[in-house]
């Protein structure tokens, strides 16, 4: 309970202290127009409160991964506290900020569109491809998990497919309609819901730490399956500590924003309470499944309902609250992923709209960008749902390496001290070796794990080979680049090029 306790205290410090040096070191302009109130079209680009921004932006992020994710990272043990506390602060935090205040300094461009600018056009490309890939599988993950929890809650008639349809056609309505008229209004709401539902979670497992234990830290992989930590666990966690689509959403409350000020207490605050909401799920999964069966079964009784699931997750819930008390807690967990879906379908219609100049405001052309996006992610919620977590779990990390790569060459070539682009760079340069060692070893991807030990050993190498790799380009491109000051002297064109 301890380590528990200090991973949570070590979460609000990191926001008070280095998220207050990441702002500084940005340096919002409180005089300058932002998007909303520059240009407002009444769909996109809508003024909206801080303290509304804030939770809107939260539930826009916090799906299923901070308790999907994090309970699956709880198989590793208590190291996962470590990555979740530290890839917040130092990672996450940081790539979401600087990802939705670009997007505020570039009229709430998409991700995409940033990292063309940043990154070359050739990358732009690349990015569009992947941010809407990844959107339409966070839009299918975040419909079929919540309608399983839903399914396993109501008549047996309302089964998952059912539910499916259900959420899709929600999901029509908030892609569609103005960010104020569904996304505005009820994200609030479920926003404090979803905070009271993890701290009665977190409070449930305190109290039953006497027959279920809180497990202090350890850096033993506790792994039933004895999966390696590097890079398994940094990629399963996904939204928990870091996440490229992340990047995806921030320009949607980034066209809300008023001041520039708000970015810290929006962008980066809201990235530490969903570590707040990770930490609380992990150790949680950890006390609940450790000692099942008795002692010396360890997390097995989790790994065999396949990890973070619906199963998993309703195990816990009615087991430490009960049935009411679960069935309540169960409801915020459907809320959170199905308000993160409908917000990833509406990204990947304003990337297509970004990417090809369409005009937001007719309905017509909304309609036929959002109804085949839907369609496709409805054909897609039929392959198994393991195999879609596995893509989206590691293209999103991917994502988040190339946002942190675009941010850092920003810093580099828009300020007189290049020093300031390390606070992107150290993440970056990180992400980039998880990412590519994911890939060289992973069994949906090129599978050397088939190859045993040597197969690992290949996948370390070529990773932190990569990562360096990266890193040299990026010193040897961005530290000789002519610094730019178009952002910093105000003179972006706010003319509505992205839309």
């Amino acid at each position: 309970m301890i380590t528990f306790l200090l991973c949570i205290v070590a979460l609000v410090v990191g926001y008070l202290l280095y998220g207050a040096f990441v702002d500084k070191v940005f340096q919002p302009d409180v005089n300058k127009k932002t998007p909303a109130t520059a240009n407002p079209d009444g769909v996109d680009y809508v003024p909206m409160n801080k303290t509304k921004a804030f939770l809107v932006q939260l539930l826009n992020i916090a799906g299923l991964g901070p308790i999907f994710g994090a309970v699956t990272g709880a198989l590793w043990g208590p190291s996962v506290y470590l990555w979740i506390v530290f890839g917040t602060i130092f990672a996450g935090a940081v790539h979401d900020y600087l990802s939705g205040m670009l997007s505020i300094r570039n009229d709430g461009a998409s991700i995409s569109e940033i990292t063309g600018k940043y990154l070359g056009p050739v990358m732009q490309n690349v990015m569009r491809v992947f941010s809407v890939v990844l959107l339409v599988m966070v839009g299918v993950v975040f419909m079929v998990g919540p309608a399983g929890l839903l399914a396993r809650l109501t008549p047996d008639w309302l089964n998952v497919k059912v539910w499916t349809v259900i959420i899709l056609i929600y999901y029509f309505l908030a892609t569609l309609l103005p960010v104020d008229k569904v996304i505005g209004r009820v994200y609030p709401v479920f926003g404090i819901f979803l905070i009271v539902m993890a701290i009665g979670v977190s409070i449930s497992t305190i109290a039953n730490s006497s027959v279920r234990p809180m497990m202090e830290l350890t850096l033993e992989n506790l792994h039933p399956a004895g999966t390696p930590i590097w890079p398994i666990m940094f990629i399963s966690v996904a939204c928990g500590a870091i996440s490229g689509f992340h990047a995806t959403q921030s320009p949607i409350i980034a066209r809300t924003i008023q001041n520039e000020k708000d970015g810290r207490k929006i962008f980066y605050g809201a990235m530490v309470a969903e570590g707040v909401i990770a930490m609380i799920w992990a150790s949680a999964g950890i006390a609940f499944f450790y000692n099942r069966g008795g002692i010396g079964t360890g997390l097995q009784a989790m790994a065999d309902i396949g990890g973070g699931n619906a199963n998993s997750i309703y195990e816990m819930c009615t087991g430490l609250l009960g049935k009411v008390g679960g069935a309540i807690a169960l409801i915020g967990v459907i809320v959170c992923p199905i308000t993160s879906g409908d917000t990833a379908f509406r990204s990947a219609r304003m990337t297509i709209f970004n990417w090809f100049k369409l005009d937001e405001k007719d309905i017509k052309i909304r309609l036929g960008i959002a109804v085949p996006l839907l369609l496709i992610g409805y054909g897609i919620s039929f392959i198994d749902y393991g195999i879609v977590w596995r893509y989206f779990s590691w293209s999103n990390q991917t994502l988040a390496m190339i946002a942190l790569w675009s941010a850092a060459v920003y810093l580099a070539t828009n300020y007189s001290n290049k020093n300031k682009c390390w606070i992107a760079v150290v993440p970056a340069t990180f992400m980039s070796a998880v990412s590519v060692t994911y890939f060289m070893y992973a069994g949906e991807c090129l599978n050397l794990k088939r190859l045993g030990a040597q197969g690992q050993t290949i996948s370390y190498i070529v990773g932190i080979v990569a990562a360096v790799a990266f890193l040299a380009i990026f010193l040897a491109t961005a530290y000789s680049h002519p610094q730019k000051s178009l952002e910093r002297q105000g003179k972006v064109d706010l003319s509505r090029k992205h839309a």
